[in-house]
């Protein structure tokens, strides 16, 4: 399957399944209204109603769209890692529990392995 052209940097968060430094990312003060999408394979994964400043330097989601979002062990065998449901791209890790929305979920996820469509 043929995906979108990644950067050095975008290849070694989606593909290689690493991180990107806290509060650098584009998105995670981000509060428009829209859809953000797979950097790479352009699925549709969160809705902008279910982002919430959880203060962690990174977007947080509370919701995914509907089958777009896979959760995966952890290859630390301590968190839950999260990825697209289509290209398998690396997308962060779920936290269940905290307390930040009613949900008690966060989908903490990396801005550089999203864009985001405006509506």
């Amino acid at each position: 399957m043929e995906y979108n052209r990644l950067t050095p940097e975008e290849e070694r968060v989606i593909v290689e399944k690493g991180t990107e430094f806290a509060f650098s990312g584009v998105y995670h003060d981000h509060k428009a209204d829209g859809i953000y999408i797979c950097k790479r394979c352009n699925n549709p994964l969160f809705n902008s109603e279910a982002k919430f400043n959880s203060g962690t330097g990174w977007p947080s989601f509370d919701d995914t769209i509907d089958g777009a979002v896979e959760e995966l062990p952890d290859a630390d065998g301590r968190r839950v890692e999260i990825v697209c449901s289509n290209c398998n791209g690396h997308l962060g890790h779920l936290f269940k529990g905290e307390g930040f929305t009613a949900k008690s979920t966060r989908h903490c996820v990396n801005s550089i392995s999203l864009n985001f469509i405006e509506e």
